[in-house]
């Protein structure tokens, strides 16, 4: 087992793997910039590196930064989180010519699935479903109106590169395709430095739905259910639940879906922790659209309903241990839901509303969890994503769960800060949501 792990990463992610660490008697490194010198992940680690000014390009992306920041303390090994470096196969190549383990999957499954339109084809292979759309990247504008014609308007346009939404843009008619086409490229070559694109059929009203699994270096792979990702603003998820109140509506749907997650596991030789992120139609169809090659901002769900630390399976798979439990050993205990509370304004179409934190206060208790990156007298910036925390709740039922966190929110204090606590509870009280009759679009459509 690793004497000590440094994380690259910051924020409730980065505080929420040091408790773990600390759990199992590893020391702890957290790296910083400028800006979060008195952050909370800081002052939890056993050490902390300053590695850069503010701006994420010259601290938290500086992969030499980083590194010799490991070498320097003398981690064995380096968890990404999620975002930043955690997807980055260069920086797991260069982690690993210094001599340093990458807690995560291989590099090159990660360059196989971080091409969409790769991904998309190997999962073809495997024999997982698919929606129907371009065999990889389409050349050039012309090409793609063809293909659309066959395909059957509409169509989403989805940067090869892509991932979370950026650089994807649906085209519901042919006029609209070129315009569509040149907003993935500007976005991707932006984001992403490759203007490469794909297309795709929108699927009209469907649920996001994601399997997690795990898998060891021995070929041993586990799913541990799904998780509903459905209420969502501008590709965003919002609220995520374990398990999803849709796929339970579908006789054997469950383990279909898991079955198919499990064989792109398989076929790509994958290892540590992984999510299978597909789309379900409203009659119970799902296709692939990704894998997340990283731990997911809403694992919490997953290790509520299950009882298993997700981040400590990471830590043991990526330290040579195999996985001590069979799939039967696994079961579905109640129901958990996780808000994402961010400082925005979702009446200005969700802008990030940085600040200062003056009151910070929150439920504790059964069935209740917060993952948090912040404290009171913390200041949220705007040179990051602006979530602040993950509050999580656990019931026996989806009604129990939904309840708890109905209370939770309403006495959760966040003084002088505008968030989306008061659109979390708008939505817990609505119907369509408390009968889980919602999907992809519902959120923008009823929050306006």
């Amino acid at each position: 087992m690793f004497d000590k792990i440094l994380i690259a990463n910051r924020g409730e992610i980065a505080a929420r793997i040091i408790g773990t660490a600390k759990a199992m008697g590893i020391k702890t490194v957290a790296v910083y910039s400028e800006a979060d010198a008195e952050a909370p992940h800081v002052t939890a680690a056993d050490e902390a590196v300053a590695i850069g000014p503010a701006h994420v390009t010259k601290s938290y992306l500086d992969q030499e930064a980083v590194i010799q920041a490991a070498l320097d303390t003398g981690a064995d090994a380096i968890h990404p989180g999620y975002g930043l470096l955690s997807e980055n196969p260069s920086f797991v190549r260069a982690v690993e010519k210094a001599g340093i383990v990458f807690i995560g999957p291989r590099p090159e499954v990660m360059e196989l699935m971080g091409d969409k339109a790769r991904a998309r084809a190997f999962a073809e292979e495997a024999g997982v479903p698919v929606v129907p759309g371009s065999d990889g990247p389409v050349a050039d504008a012309e090409q793609a109106q063809q293909l659309a014609e066959n395909i059957g308007f509409p169509v989403l346009v989805k940067a090869s590169a892509g991932g979370g939404g950026i650089g994807m843009n649906l085209a519901k008619t042919p006029k609209k395709l070129e315009k569509a086409i040149k907003k993935s490229i500007r976005r991707a070559e932006s984001a992403f430095g490759d203007p490469s694109f794909y297309l795709e059929k929108y699927i009209e009203n469907p649920r996001h739905v994601e399997i997690q699994v795990l898998a060891d270096n021995d070929g041993h792979a586990l799913h541990f259910f799904e998780r509903e990702c459905s209420v969502q603003r501008r590709h965003q998820k919002v609220i995520e639940e374990a398990p999803s109140p849709f796929v339970a509506g579908f006789d054997g749907l469950r383990d279909r879906m898991t079955e198919a997650a499990l064989a792109l596991v398989r076929a790509s030789e994958y290892t540590n922790a992984g999510t299978v992120e597909f789309i379900v139609s409203p009659n119970g169809e799902f296709y692939f659209i990704e894998m997340n090659t990283r731990l997911q901002v809403e694992h919490p769900v997953t290790e509520m309903i299950t009882g298993h630390d997700l981040v400590e399976w990471q830590i043991r798979i990526a330290a040579g241990e195999s996985l001590t439990i069979e799939q039967s050993d696994l079961t579905i205990d109640g129901h958990s839901l996780e808000c994402r509370i961010y400082a925005e304004n979702p009446a200005k179409r969700f802008m990030p509303a940085p600040g200062d934190i003056t009151d910070w206060n929150h439920p504790t208790g059964d069935g209740i969890r917060v993952d948090s990156g912040v404290t009171a007298n913390s200041k949220v910036t705007p040179y990051y994503d602006p979530l602040i925390a993950k509050v999580i709740t656990h019931g026996s039922d989806r009604t129990a769960a939904i309840d708890r966190m109905k209370q939770t929110l309403t006495d959760f204090q966040i003084g002088e800060l505008t968030t989306n606590v008061p659109m979390h509870l708008t939505i817990l009280d609505h119907q369509d949501f408390r009968d889980g009759q919602f999907h992809t679009s519902w959120l923008e459509a009823e929050y306006k």
